[in-house]
C-alpha cells in the first residue's frame, strides 16, 4: 500500500479493493516484551477457555444423545472450528482495519461492523448445515446405517449451534476490537485469542444443550428438529440482504466461501478421528484434551497470521511481497531474524511449552485426566511455518490473507492436533500406560 511515502497523502489499495486517499500512518511499533505481555493474558484466558471446553466435552460424552448418536463428535471440531473460520477471521479483518485507519470514521466503522456481522451469520448457517451433512457422510455412509430422525437432529443441532454461537461471539469480538482501539492496545495481539477463549466453551455448551433437548423430543415430538432447522435457515436471506448493502462485506459474500467450506471439511476429518477414538474404550481420555491441544495451536497461529497480514498491508501492495519473503520458503525464515514477524514467531513459540504445562496441570487438578504425552509443540511449530508461507503466498496471489488464511490454519490445527493426540494415546496404551478411565 506504500505508493508514495514522501508526501502527507498517499493513494492506498485497501483490503477490499477500493482506491482512496488518506493520511500516512505508521505501523504500530512494540518491543518483544510489550508484545509478549499483550499476548500473554488473552492467551491464558483462551487456554483456560479450552480447558473448560474439554471438561464440558468430557462430561457430555456420557449424555444419552452423545452415546446414542456418536456422530455428534464429528461435529465438534467443525463447529469449534467456526471460531477460526469466522470469529478469528472477523477479528483479523477488523484488527487490520483498525491499524490501517479504516475505523477512524464512526460511519465507516459501523458500516464495516454491521456488514461483517451479517456476513458471519450467513456463513455460520451454511457451514453449520454442511458440517451436519459431512457428519452424516463420514459417520454413517461407510457403515451402511442411516436414520432420517438422527440426520435431522444433527442438522438442527449444528445449524442452531453455529447461528447462536456465532452471533454471541461476534458481539463480544466487536466489543474487544473497539475497546482495544480506545485503550491503545494492538488488536492483532489480543482479538484472536479472546475470540477463542469464549468460542470453544460457548459453542460446546450450546451444542450439548440443543442436542440433548432435541434428542429428548425425538420420540414424542419428532417434528421439533425439522422446525428448528427450518427457522434458522429461513433467516439466511435476511442476513444476505444486510450484508450485501455494505461494500466491505459484499465482495466476501460472493468470494469468501472457498476457505471456510474447505476448512470445515478438513476439521470434519479431525472429527471423524475423534469419533473413532472415543468409540474405543481404551482411549476414552482423549476427549478432555482435544479442545486444549487443538486450541493452543489455532490461537497462536491466528495471532501470527493476523500480524503478518497487517505487516503486508503496511509495507507492500497486493500481488507483491517484501524482499525477505521472496524465493523458496525454509523454516529458518520464520524464526531466525530480527524482523517484526520473526520476533512475534519467536515469542509465540516460547509461550507454547509453559502455557501447555499450565493447562495440563489445571486438567490434572480438576481430576479430569493426567498430563499425558502430547505433541503440541510440534503442532505449533508446523503451524507457524505454514502460516508464514501461506499468508505470503495468498498475498502474492492477490487474496486477502485476513479472510483466507486463518480458516485453513485453524482447520489444519484441528486435524493435526487430533491426529497426533490420538497417536500419542495409542502409543501410551501400547507401552503399558493402560489407564482407560482417564477423563471419566
Amino acid at each position: 500500500i506504500n505508493i508514495n511515502t514522501e508526501g502527507d497523502q498517499r493513494l492506498v489499495q485497501t483490503k477490499y479493493g477500493v482506491l482512496r486517499n488518506r493520511s500516512t500512518r505508521n505501523m504500530p511499533k512494540e518491543s518483544p516484551l510489550a508484545m509478549a505481555l499483550q499476548i500473554l493474558v488473552p492467551f491464558l484466558l483462551a487456554g483456560f477457555g479450552t480447558v473448560s471446553a474439554g471438561v464440558v466435552l468430557d462430561i457430555v460424552q456420557h449424555w444419552e444423545a452423545f452415546k446414542n448418536i456418536t456422530e455428534i463428535f464429528i461435529l465438534v471440531p467443525a463447529l469449534l472450528g467456526l471460531k477460526g473460520n469466522l470469529e478469528m477471521t472477523l477479528a483479523s479483518r477488523l484488527s487490520t482495519a483498525v491499524n490501517v485507519g479504516k475505523m477512524d470514521s464512526p460511519i465507516e466503522k459501523w458500516n464495516l461492523i454491521i456488514g461483517n456481522l451479517a456476513l458471519k451469520q450467513v456463513q455460520a448457517t451454511v457451514i453449520g448445515f454442511l458440517a451436519a451433512v459431512a457428519a452424516v457422510i463420514l459417520g454413517w455412509i461407510p457403515e451402511g446405517k442411516f436414520q432420517i430422525g438422527h440426520a435431522v437432529l444433527l442438522c438442527s443441532s449444528s445449524v442452531a449451534t453455529a447461528f447462536i454461537a456465532s452471533l454471541l461471539q461476534g458481539i463480544i469480538m466487536v466489543g474487544v476490537i473497539v475497546g482495544s482501539k480506545k485503550t491503545g492496545i494492538n488488536p492483532d495481539n489480543v482479538a484472536t485469542p479472546i475470540a477463542a477463549s469464549f468460542g470453544d466453551l460457548i459453542t460446546l455448551a450450546i451444542l450439548a444443550w440443543i442436542s440433548q433437548g432435541l434428542y429428548n423430543c425425538l420420540d414424542s415430538h419428532p417434528y421439533v428438529s425439522s422446525l428448528v432447522c427450518a427457522f434458522f435457515m429461513c433467516l439466511t436471506p435476511l442476513w444476505m440482504v444486510i450484508s450485501s448493502k455494505h461494500p466491505a462485506s459484499r465482495q466476501l459474500l460472493y468470494s469468501g466461501w472457498e476457505p471456510v467450506i474447505t476448512a470445515m471439511f478438513i476439521s470434519s476429518i479431525g472429527g471423524l478421528i475423534l469419533d473413532k477414538t472415543v468409540s474405543d474404550p481404551n482411549l476414552a481420555g482423549i476427549v478432555v484434551y482435544t479442545p486444549v491441544i487443538n486450541g493452543i495451536g489455532g490461537n497462536l497461529v491466528a495471532i501470527q497470521s493476523s500480524r503478518i497480514s497487517t505487516y503486508l498491508h503496511f509495507h507492500s501492495t497486493p500481488g507483491e511481497v517484501p524482499e525477505e519473503a521472496k524465493g523458496c520458503y525454509y523454516p529458518c525464515r520464520t524464526f531466525c531474524g530480527t524482523g517484526a514477524n520473526n520476533r512475534s514467531a519467536q515469542v509465540l513459540l516460547l509461550l507454547v511449552i509453559p502455557g501447555h504445562l499450565i493447562f495440563l496441570y489445571t486438567i490434572d487438578l480438576m481430576e479430569r485426566g493426567h498430563t499425558s504425552l502430547t505433541p503440541v509443540f510440534m503442532v505449533v511449530f508446523l503451524l507457524l511455518c505454514i502460516a508464514d508461507w501461506m499468508v505470503h503466498s495468498m498475498w502474492k496471489s492477490g487474496k486477502d490473507p485476513d479472510s483466507f488464511s486463518i480458516p485453513y490454519l485453524t482447520a489444519l490445527g484441528d486435524l493435526l492436533g487430533t491426529a497426533f493426540l490420538a497417536l500419542s494415546f495409542q502409543f501410551l496404551w501400547v507401552i503399558g500406560d493402560q489407564d482407560s478411565d482417564v477423563g471419566d
